[in-house]
C-alpha cells in the first residue's frame, strides 16, 4: 500500500496535477534527489508553457542593483542586523545625488531594474516618496523600480495616513514598477510572533499582494526559513502563497532561501544546511503548480549550490545585484557579475538568457 501511495503521487506530479499539504510533507521526507527530480520535472511543466515549447534548458538572471533608501527602522525584526534606530550614528537617508550615483553605475553595466527597499522610517513623508519615484523615472526611464515591501506598504499607509489602495495607487502613478516579495519570512502568525512581533501579520502581507495584483502591479513571493518556524509552518506558507496565486495571478516568481544567523539578536542551535535548502526548494518548485519561476538563491548558499539548485526546481539564477547591504550585515557576502553568472550557468548545462522583471528575454 505504501509504494501505491508512492507511484500515485509520482503519477500526480508528472501529469501536472496539483499536490496536497498532506502530500507535500510525504514528500519533504522522501530522499532528496528523488525530490530534485521530481522538482525538475515541474520545472520544465512551467517553462514548456512560459516558452511554448522551446528553451526548456534556458536559464534566466537580471541585471540590477539592490539600494536601500534608509536603515532607519523601527519594527526591530530579531533576524535582522541591518536595521538602525535614529540614535546610531551609522543611520541615514540616501539624499538623491547618492541615489543618482547609483543608478549611473548600474547605467553603465546595462543594468535594467532597481530593488529598492528600507526599513520602516517614521519620519519619512508621503511627498519625499514620490518625489523619489518621479526623479528616478524621469531621470532613468530604462530602469524599473521594483521597490517597497508589504510590511513597508503597510507602514506607509498608517504613517501617511491613508488607504492601503491609495497610497499603491500613487505610488504607481509616480514610477513604481513592481513590488518585492520581502518581509514574507513565514506566513503563519504564530511564528511572525516569535521572529518580528512589530511586524505586519501574515493577512496584511497578503492584503497588499492582492491589492498590488488587481492595480496591475506584478510582485515576487519569498519565504525566509530555517529559524523558529516547522516544516509544517514552510508548507502553510507555501499554501497561503498559492492561494493568494489562485486568487490575483501576479506572482512573477518564488524565491526562497535561509536565515543567516550571524550578528542577529535570534540564534539558532543549527544553522539551516545545504540539503535542507534543497529540499525545500524542490518541495515549494512541486507545490507551487502556479507560479512559472523560482530563483536560486545563491546570495546565502554560495556560487556553487546556486549550481546546484538547477536541478532542484529553479530555472532563474537570480540577480547580478551590484549592491546588497541586508544579508551581508548578517555576515554572508556572495557577489558575482554577469560574466560570472553566465559561466556558471552555463557551465551547469543550461543557456543563460537576460532577462527584465516580468521574464521577458532580453538578448
Amino acid at each position: 500500500m505504501v509504494s501505491l501511495n508512492r507511484d500515485a503521487l509520482i503519477e500526480k506530479i508528472f501529469a501536472g496535477e496539483r499536490i496536497s499539504t498532506d502530500d507535500a510533507l510525504k514528500l519533504y521526507r522522501w530522499p532528496l534527489e528523488e525530490l530534485g527530480a521530481l522538482a525538475d520535472e515541474r520545472r520544465q511543466q512551467a517553462k514548456r508553457l512560459s516558452y511554448n515549447g522551446k528553451g526548456n534548458e534556458i536559464v534566466t538572471y537580471i541585471v540590477d542593483r539592490n539600494i536601500n533608501y534608509t536603515n532607519v527602522c523601527n519594527v526591530y525584526c530579531k533576524f535582522c542586523a541591518f536595521y538602525r534606530t535614529e540614535k546610531d550614528e551609522d543611520h541615514y537617508v540616501l539624499s538623491f545625488e547618492e541615489l543618482d550615483k547609483k543608478l549611473d553605475e548600474l547605467s553603465a553595466i546595462g543594468g535594467v531594474q532597481i530593488l529598492m527597499q528600507g526599513g520602516h522610517h517614521p519620519k519619512l513623508g508621503f511627498e519625499w516618496y514620490i518625489d523619489l519615484l518621479h526623479h528616478i523615472r524621469e531621470k532613468y526611464p530604462h530602469i524599473n523600480i521594483h521597490g517597497f515591501s508589504p510590511p513597508e506598504f503597510q507602514h506607509f499607509a498608517e504613517t501617511f495616513r491613508m488607504p492601503l489602495r491609495e497610497v499603491i495607487s500613487e505610488f504607481k502613478d509616480a514610477g513604481l514598477g513592481s513590488i518585492p516579495g520581502g518581509g514574507g519570512e513565514i506566513l503563519v502568525d504564530r511564528v511572525r510572533k516569535k521572529i518580528s512581533p512589530l511586524k505586519i501579520n501574515s493577512d496584511q502581507w497578503l492584503e497588499v499582494m492582492q491589492v498590488a495584483h488587481e492595480l496591475g502591479l506584478r510582485s515576487s513571493a519569498t519565504m525566509m526559513f530555517g529559524h523558529v518556524e516547522t516544516v509544517e509552518d514552510r508548507i502553510e506558507h507555501l499554501q497561503r502563497i498559492r492561494e493568494q496565486q489562485d486568487r490575483s495571478g501576479g506572482f512573477t516568481a518564488f524565491i526562497c532561501w535561509t536565515f543567516q544567523p550571524q550578528h542577529t539578536v535570534l540564534k539558532v542551535k543549527h544553522p539551516t544546511g545545504v540539503a535542507e535548502y534543497l529540499r525545500t526548494q524542490a518541495l515549494a518548485r512541486i507545490f507551487l503548480d502556479n507560479i512559472d519561476n523560482v530563483q536560486s538563491s545563491w546570495v546565502t548558499q554560495g556560487p556553487g549550490i546556486g549550481q546546484v539548485a538547477l536541478r532542484y526546481g529553479a530555472n532563474d539564477f537570480g540577480s547580478v545585484m551590484m549592491e546588497e547591504n541586508v544579508v551581508s550585515s548578517a555576515g554572508t557576502t556572495f557577489r558575482l557579475n554577469a560574466a560570472q553568472i553566465e559561466s556558471l550557468v552555463s557551465d551547469a548545462g543550461y543557456e543563460p538568457r537576460r532577462r527584465n522583471n516580468w521574464y521577458d528575454l532580453l538578448n
